[in-house]
């Protein structure tokens, strides 16, 4: 018994010095935060686009450089909300980088204002408003090669029957599509949630975002799937991904709740992810999100959550 005794403590004891050597090792072995990422070895298996700020603290606040810098680290698209707010040579410059690499730019904002009623509603300043907006992001679209223009239709009416505003946006919906299609821009209508970011809106899901889309019946006028806004809105991301596909044109990613990169809420984004790349989803999903760690560190972990969630 007492030999079985000093067995038993010798072991305990070299298990405690494994434990208080290893941290140690684990901590040499580990990057240092000075150190630059290595490039990566594979292009990732689907085009997830950083947005052009996404790694500023390691590539710094030029966009071209942080075109160079997603490239190395395997993606294959970027995204920029405020294309359209900036100068058209710094446009261009972005453009060039994106062809030189062979990288796809994802969509840009062309409208999205979230205080006025517009197209929920039929009148002639309205109908001209949309169609001089729409005229400035097909000039933007001439000087960048972007495919996609994303659209919010703004607020409801609160004095105006649903299904008069269904109406009216469509209309309008098609009036803009008579300015995209001889330039072969394609429209993404952005259905946000009202519970947690966007109360007031009128388009709200992806199943009304569908209806609409096929009610306008034009082959610009599609949907970009907000993975993080469906997540809040009504779930069941996989099949409602199913039912709209005819009409989905881009995906947006972020997890919930925090809107973050993948793993770090409830969403299993490798499911996801495996399922879009098994349709044959050729596109772009532009990576619309924070965070959950903050520096360089934070920038890390992203790199490793979509490397994880990109192993289907």
């Amino acid at each position: 018994m007492e030999t079985s005794r000093r067995d038993f403590i010798r072991k305990a004891a070299g298990a405690g010095i494994a434990m208080t050597v290893a941290p140690a090792a684990f901590a040499a072995a580990a990057p240092s935060r000075n150190k630059p990422l290595p490039a990566a070895e594979t292009p990732f298996q689907l085009k997830y686009a950083p947005g052009m700020d996404m790694f500023r603290e390691h590539a710094g606040s030029d966009p071209v450089d942080n075109i160079s810098f997603c490239h190395d680290q395997g993606f294959r698209a970027m995204f920029d909300n405020g294309l359209m707010g900036r100068p058209a040579a710094e446009q261009e410059k972005i453009a060039a980088q994106m062809h030189k690499l062979n990288m796809e730019l994802g969509p840009f904002v062309l409208y999205a204002d979230f205080a006025v009623t517009s197209f929920v509603l039929n009148t002639a300043e309205v109908r001209e408003m949309l169609i001089n907006k729409m005229k400035q992001g097909i000039e933007v679209a001439k000087r960048t090669g972007v495919k996609w223009a994303l659209v919010v239709p703004g607020r409801y009416d609160e004095r105006l029957p649903r299904d008069y505003q269904t109406a009216n946006v469509v209309d309008n919906l098609r009036a803009c599509c008579d300015i995209f299609e001889p330039a072969g821009l394609i429209m993404v209508l952005e259905p946000l949630n009202t519970i947690r970011d966007h109360p007031g809106l009128f388009l709200t899901g992806i199943p009304q975002a569908y209806q609409i889309c096929r009610a306008v019946n034009r082959p610009v006028c599609k949907i970009v799937d907000d993975i993080y806004h469906q997540q809040i809105t009504e779930g069941n991301i996989i099949p409602n991904i199913d039912a709209a596909w005819s009409e989905i044109a881009a995906f947006h990613l972020g997890d919930n709740p925090g809107r973050n990169e993948p793993t770090s809420g409830e969403i299993n984004f490798r499911n996801v992810f495996k399922h879009i790349h098994d349709k044959g989803y050729q596109g772009v999903l532009c990576m619309e999100h924070g965070k959950s760690l903050k520096g360089k560190e934070g920038e890390a972990r992203v790199l490793k959550a979509y490397r994880e969630c990109d192993t289907f």
